[in-house]
């Protein structure tokens, strides 16, 4: 049974709908590619597919593990080579709100390197993941 059911719409543009939920996504060719840039592009989904796995697989693991990362977020930085054209690079930056132990931190950069997408990219895309923890800042002198 299919998971997804597609239609491309014209004009470089495609929806597909997760028969599951119902849920629909459009995609757009981006601007240097002939596109209007107006939706994700396909490349873009395969960036966001990965920052997304690794954080649910650090929502998996978090859970198991009876500790908490509300408020994680994390920014995506897709970088496209050419000759053939296709992703060379995908940099996620995470910034994790408060700090860890060193046994959850552990935990965390392991799910970065268990994530079911990042295991499925092709070993020529580089992944570049920053794990960005805060710093306690010193206490004031009085």
């Amino acid at each position: 049974m299919p998971t997804i059911h597609s239609i491309y719409k014209g004009d470089l543009r495609t929806e597909m709908e997760h028969l599951q939920s119902g849920q629909k996504i459009i995609t757009d060719a981006p601007v240097d590619n002939q596109g209007k840039g107006e939706y994700f592009s396909p490349t873009d989904l395969v960036a966001a597919a990965l920052g997304s796995c690794m954080i649910t697989i650090m929502g998996i693991a978090v859970r198991t593990h009876g500790f908490s990362m509300e408020g994680v977020t994390w920014a995506i930085t897709k970088v496209m080579t050419d000759n053939p054209r296709r992703i060379g690079e995908v940099i996620i930056d995470i910034s994790f709100p408060r700090d860890y132990t060193d046994k959850e931190k552990a935990i965390l950069e392991y799910c970065v390197k268990s994530c079911p997408v990042a295991k499925s990219l092709h070993p020529e895309v580089k992944q570049t993941v920053r794990l960005m923890y805060p710093t306690p800042s010193p206490l004031p002198y009085s």
